[in-house]
């Protein structure tokens, strides 16, 4: 029998007050957060610097023969190592020791894999699939719930895509920047991260709208310093390369917040203004789409008007969740509430488009697909089981397992390909990236189909 007052009691039992007010410390003030956030910032930087080379910048680790046979190039060893002595023009790769392993950049990967796609059999699958004539697909990842998963998601499928041979475009959309601290991006203030896009954009529509306004004789609206400003960036300008070859990045930081207010100030003094379109069609116009295969956008946690485009551009939208009963409730209100939002443009932009015998608005995307998270099939298989029967094709059938990789990875603030597999077990290495390599694979299959199905959608049209 317990006795009450002896201390097998919970700890919330009889907290002294005075000591309590001891712990508490002083009431915390505006500036008391300016010196949270300045600790917070020295401890990011000297975290990131654990990812940095002495020079200060990121550098992308070497890949052996071994890697690259097995993941990279779909070749035997042996014939991989031939080819290499019958071609000394092509990257022989560095040696750590005399007579030891080879390893090659990633640059030199690419440029090895465009050799084999050239001169090797045309039966393997040496160059990855985009057909002719074809723009790049646009992926979405997006949720408004925090911690599952989403940028984490994003970043590594940018890097299998690019690993595979793709030319890939990653675009944080999310003023915290963790997808722009993921690559290494430097991004000063708002004017180098989507923000101008969207105001360029805006600046168009109230330049068509204004010569309307004096065709009728009215007064125009005025641009001001930033409209202007905005008008003479494009796309190009604001990507930066990363330590990834073929990785580029249009980063993010917090002044990107901004759009959030500045965006319905403007739609409320050009309500004709398709702001859902800005990214989409500003990408259009600088040529972005041929510039690359894939683009990744990471969404901000929240159904803002920054997610607004970034789900209104997208040809896929991949929605990351844990297999959690609030994850599952959460995910679900997310879908609802796509359903009314856009729901909401159509009606509004409809209603005008049949007064004026014009194409209806239809919001269409190639494929959505929902993605289990941080997975443990030990506990969380009869749920996962159990999502999969409410919502079908909806949920990918592969679950992202969580493994010891994954942890370790993330402590030295990099991405699992980007970790040296002699960091760890191999065992442990192989069984960590099998669980990404199938994400990928689950998520390349929609990639293709959707092209595939644009490539037969073309042909038809031209017959």
């Amino acid at each position: 029998m317990k006795t009450e007052g002896r201390g097998d009691l919970p700890p919330y039992f009889n907290i002294d007050p005075d000591q309590a007010l001891k712990t508490l410390g002083d009431p915390t003030t505006t500036a008391g957060f300016g010196s949270i956030a300045k600790a917070c910032e020295a401890g990011r930087s000297d975290l990131a610097s654990r990812g940095l080379e002495a020079d200060g910048s990121r550098h992308l680790r070497l890949f052996s023969t071994w890697e690259i046979t097995k993941y990279l190039i779909p070749v035997a060893t042996g014939h991989f190592r031939r080819v290499l002595k019958q071609n000394p023009d092509l990257p022989q790769g560095t040696s750590e020791t005399a007579g030891g392993a080879k390893w090659f950049t990633l640059d030199e990967v690419l440029r090895l894999r465009a050799h084999f796609g050239q001169e090797g059999s045309k039966a393997k699958e040496y160059l990855p699939y985009r057909p002719k004539g074809q723009p790049a697909k646009m992926v979405s990842v997006a949720n408004f719930k925090g911690g599952v998963g989403k940028t984490s998601t994003a970043a590594h499928l940018a890097m299998s895509a690019a690993l595979d041979g793709y030319k890939v475009l990653v675009v944080d959309l999310d003023s915290q920047g963790s997808m722009t601290s993921v690559f290494g991006g430097k991004v000063e203030d708002e004017w180098q991260t989507v923000f101008p896009l969207m105001a360029r954009h805006y600046a168009q529509h109230l330049r068509l709208e204004n010569q309307r306004r004096l065709d009728r004789g009215d007064t125009p609206h005025p641009l001001d310093d930033t409209l202007t400003e905005a008008l003479d960036i494009k796309a190009q300008g604001l990507v930066q390369k990363t330590h990834w070859p073929n990785i580029d990045l249009i980063g993010a930081q917090l002044n990107l917040y901004w759009a959030e207010f500045q965006i319905p100030v403007w739609r409320m003094q050009a309500r004709g203004w398709k702001l859902w379109d800005a990214l989409t069609e500003s990408f259009e116009a600088d040529g972005i789409l041929e510039d690359y295969d894939v683009i990744f956008l990471d969404t901000p946690p929240a159904l803002g008007y920054l997610t607004i485009n970034g789900l209104a551009a997208a040809d896929i939208l991949l929605v990351p969740m844990g297999a959690s009963f609030l994850e599952f409730d959460s995910t679900g209100r997310f879908f609802d509430m796509l359903h009314s939002t856009f729901g909401s443009i159509e009606d509004a932009e409809n209603m005008a488009a049949r007064a004026l015998g014009r194409d209806e608005l239809a919001f269409q995307w190639d494929a959505v697909r929902t993605v289990v998270t941080r997975y443990d099939g030990t506990q969380q298989a009869e749920l996962a089981a159990l999502m999969q029967a409410y919502l079908g094709q909806t949920l990918s059938p592969h679950r992202q397992d969580f493994t010891a990789l994954i942890g370790q990875a993330g402590e030295q603030v990099q991405g699992i390909y980007e970790a040296d597999y002699r960091d760890f077990n191999r065992e442990t290495y192989v069984r960590g990236r099998e669980t990404f390599d199938a994400t990928y694979a689950a998520f390349k299959q929609l990639l293709i189909g959707s092209w595939r199905r644009d490539e037969l959608d073309m042909q038809q049209a031209a017959e």
